[in-house]
């Protein structure tokens, strides 16, 4: 009697639907953060709601008020933020080069859409006069949906 499974002498190969499944849900995977942004803005515009994160503050230090004036209105111009206070003399104590330094330092509050903070950090690079500007950001998880419809809004494309 022959055994179970000893009929067939080629080698055993995955059926086509297992190969397909495992292709799925690889492109799930490697897609899923682009998804999940996508139905994020989509969700925020059709409802008219926040969706948390989809706005950031960025917080970038300046050696004096006219270059802090000077980036925030090309920022504006540029539509890489909405609004952006300048907050006077904040004063700053860092290692630079091994020596503990001290500065007094004008601070921009930037609020951005969280989708333009690399090419704003970008551009800040580009303009700043530090060898390395300060730049970072945190989203914004809580606020006011009228002030988030207002941020969308300065940043929209002519």
């Amino acid at each position: 009697m022959d055994k179970l499974g000893s009929r067939c002498t080629l080698p055993c190969y995955p059926r086509p639907c297992v190969i397909i499944c495992l292709l799925i849900l690889t492109a799930a995977f490697l897609t899923y953060s682009i998804l999940k942004t996508l139905s994020l803005q989509l969700h925020s515009s059709v409802t008219g709601s926040f969706v948390s994160g989809t706005h950031s503050i960025v917080f970038v230090n300046c050696p004096n008020e006219q270059i802090a004036r000077d980036i925030a209105r090309a920022l504006l111009d540029k539509k890489l933020a909405a609004s952006v206070n300048i907050l006077p003399k904040a004063s700053s104590l860092y290692y630079w080069k091994g020596e503990i330094e001290e500065a007094t330092e004008i601070l921009l509050l930037i609020k951005t859409k969280t989708s333009k903070v690399h090419m704003l950090s970008s551009y800040i690079r580009l303009v700043h006069p530090f060898e390395i500007p300060e730049v970072f950001s945190l989203p914004m998880n809580q606020g006011d949906a009228h002030f988030f419809k207002w941020l969308e809004e300065g940043m929209e494309e002519n």
